[in-house]
């Protein structure tokens, strides 16, 4: 399922990225807007928007680095670097308030792989975002327990275990503290994968990802689809 590059506005922000949707269009079971890993919008990350189109759900991929994509790690690290979170915000919501508004989608669901995952976090406690649930995946900046306090949405997290980028007790310090808040969550550390297991390259851990794709789809489907 192929789906195209768009340029959409909302709010006076324009957004260039990519829009899968499944047939017929308008997004029936709801809207996934899928966050970037530090390389850009590259055909990895469009595959998982068709992913979930094909699953019933508009997915729109904002390209955050403006046309700009990565091959190396030291050129990621320096676009990673110098992407301006305001605008990064900006965008992200404008994405999520055009799915509710041009796409018809009643609830909207991000997700994001590491310094994606890291601005899901940061959308879920935006109050701005009006996004309905959040997965984020090996996510960079973790917030602290004190800022996990502003997040009110259900929140999933899949981390790998030889992770050597997130330490684990802030993934779980993150868990206790939606936990204590009474925040849904669903985390899950994964025995034998490490960082970006889900993308495929050469850290791609099958089990893990083949698992963490099935409690997606259930997990938007309880909280965005339904």
């Amino acid at each position: 399922m192929a789906g195209s590059e768009q340029t959409i506005e909302r709010d006076g922000v324009r957004v260039n990225g990519y829009l899968a949707e499944p047939p017929g269009g308008g997004g029936a079971r709801g809207a996934v807007v899928v966050l970037q890993e530090w390389w850009g919008l590259n055909d990895d990350i469009r595959s998982i928007a068709d992913r979930f189109a094909a699953e019933g759900y508009a997915a729109f991929a904002p390209d955050l680095y403006h046309g700009t994509v990565a091959n190396e790690p030291a050129e990621a690290q320096k676009l990673a670097m110098s992407l301006e979170q305001d605008v990064a915000a900006r965008e992200i919501d404008a994405v999520i308030g055009w799915l509710k508004a041009a796409r018809g989608a009643r609830k909207v669901g991000c997700i994001g792989f590491c310094m994606g995952g890291g601005l899901v976090l940061s959308t879920a406690m935006r109050p701005t975002s009006q996004v309905d649930a959040a997965h984020a995946f090996y996510s960079g900046n973790m917030p602290t327990p004190d800022q996990a306090a502003a997040i009110r949405i259900p929140v999933m997290g899949s981390y790998g275990a030889l992770d050597d980028y997130i330490p684990q007790d802030k993934v779980l310090a993150l868990r206790d503290a939606l936990q204590g808040n009474g925040v849904a969550n669903d985390f899950r550390i994964y025995e034998g994968a490490g960082h970006s297991f889900f993308n495929h390259g050469a850290a791609y851990h099958e089990p893990s990802s083949a698992d963490a794709w099935q409690r997606t789809l259930r997990w938007f489907g309880a909280h965005v689809a339904s």
